[in-house]
């Protein structure tokens, strides 16, 4: 409770004291206020002040306007590269477009070396029949060279029938 009381006694001297200053600014507000005399018309120094101000409104205004034609040239610039790139934008494909291009070239050489594969197929079963009927054809030639080795009769050429045969 003494600590409240406390509290209480310096909340009181800080309002006393903020209420004291609020008095004695207001005072002085008041009369400086009343002790200028209100003037009926511009001295010479508020009329070169008022010139001054003109001559700083027509200096900005020229800027502003220099600045309005230099933004209003910049965004025209930029309004032209964006429709330049959105001309360029709908020149290139699209996604599906794309895929659907590569599927088929995909499609065409996958078509294309199941050709040729089904090509080299049919080649080597042509080798295949080719090899069976000469492997055949052999067999039956070497046969026919045996049975004809078996009838006839084993002839010896002599080295003196080979020099004393008759020229042609």
């Amino acid at each position: 409770m003494r600590r409240d009381l406390n509290v209480l006694s310096e909340v009181a001297i800080f309002l006393a004291g903020a209420l004291a200053v609020g008095l004695v600014t207001g005072g002085r507000r008041k009369r400086a206020a009343a002790s200028q005399p209100t003037p009926a018309t511009p001295p010479a120094a508020d009329a070169a002040g008022l010139a001054e101000l003109k001559r700083a409104v027509a200096e900005l205004e020229t800027r502003m306007t220099g600045q309005e034609s230099i933004s209003a040239q910049r965004f025209g610039r930029l309004e032209a590269r964006i429709e330049e790139t959105t001309a360029r934008l709908t020149e290139v494909p699209s996604t599906q477009q794309i895929v659907g291009a590569m599927e088929q070239l995909l499609s065409k050489t996958m078509a294309s070396l199941d050709e040729r594969l089904t090509t080299q197929a049919q080649s080597i079963e042509v080798l295949k029949t080719t090899v069976s009927q000469t492997d055949s054809l052999l067999e039956r030639v070497l046969e026919s060279l045996d049975s004809l080795q078996t009838y006839a009769e084993p002839v010896e050429l002599t080295d003196d029938t080979l020099l004393h045969r008759p020229a042609v």
